[in-house]
């Protein structure tokens, strides 16, 4: 693994060092929201994953320090988004409907938003 790590750089490094240290799925992880990151208790909140199943993983300390800088990157991407009237991710089930304005508090934001 360290070989295939020593070929990646950012953000991709990043999601890479998780699937491994996680034992992530690609989509667990690509789906991954701010509230599903546990660092008090070093663990991954997966939902709805393989099965429709949620279960919890671990999260590797090694991990915390760059997640949380990726965070703030994504808070500041988020902030910009909001103040342009946009910034609201989709939202599973009823919940949309449960929170009206849910879909664009920080705690509902992908860990890696896509562009």
């Amino acid at each position: 693994m360290q070989r295939v790590f020593a070929h990646l750089t950012g953000l991709h490094l990043l999601i890479a060092q998780l699937l491994y240290g996680s034992g992530l799925r690609l989509m667990e992880c690509l789906r991954l929201r701010v509230k599903d990151l546990d660092f008090e208790q070093f663990q991954v909140i997966v939902r709805d994953g393989k099965g429709q199943k949620d279960r919890v993983t671990v999260l590797p300390q090694a991990l915390v320090e760059p997640l949380q800088r990726q965070l703030q990157h994504v808070q500041h991407v988020h902030q910009q988004d909001l103040a342009r009237g946009y910034g609201a991710v989709f939202l599973p089930d009823a919940l949309a409907r449960k929170y009206p304005n849910a879909e664009r508090e920080w705690i509902w934001q992908w860990v890696f938003p896509s562009a």
